[in-house]
């Protein structure tokens, strides 16, 4: 089954942009490439068992098991050895990173208290968008009971497009709530 987001792609997006950027060829159209979600977890050199409760998490927010993130270098100052575990990651391609696209736009974005829009100024330079997401309860996944604690995540949608602008229009097509 082809997810929603992707269908849509197909048939709204790339005419949308097409027209917008006059494009030649459909291929020149930008798409998301991938999303990769990260949890930086400080307090695991503590708690070995906030490594744990990280993984599980993304792994019931993205569909798929993360990969736990090592030190590459030692800083005494933060008490952290090289290669001691520090967060987990996980990479989203394909159908799986469309659906993650829709949930994220359609369900937890708005759950979100006092939400306004994201930043249009989040952009890299080269169409590529962060988000920060302050809370990981914002997706229905996480069970709130089960929550030991509060943990941030970073959002981060690869695309093709070459600017900024390009990238902007291709998440606006797709909804995602931009604060004007």
């Amino acid at each position: 089954m082809v997810p929603r987001l992707q269908e849509r792609y197909r048939q709204d997006v790339v005419p949308a942009l097409t027209k917008e950027f006059s494009y030649e060829n459909v291929m020149q159209v930008p798409k998301v490439t991938k999303i990769v979600l990260n949890i930086g977890l400080g307090e695991a050199l503590q708690n070995a068992k906030a490594i744990d409760a990280a993984v599980a998490d993304l792994t019931a927010i993205a569909g798929q098991k993360p990969v736990v993130t090592r030190a590459k270098k030692s800083v005494a100052n933060f008490k952290l050895r090289e290669g001691q575990a520090i967060g987990a990651m996980v990479t989203l391609r394909g159908t799986r990173m469309y659906e993650f696209l829709d949930r994220l736009v359609n369900v937890a974005l708005p759950r979100i208290r006092d939400f306004r829009g994201v930043n249009r100024r989040s952009f890299d330079g080269r169409g590529n968008y962060s988000i920060g997401l302050r809370e990981q309860i914002m997706f229905p996944e996480i069970e709130y009971d089960k929550v030991d604690k509060l943990r941030g995540l970073e959002v981060s949608i690869v695309t093709s497009a070459r600017n900024d602008a390009e990238g902007y229009a291709l998440l606006k097509q797709f909804g995602m709530p931009f604060r004007d």
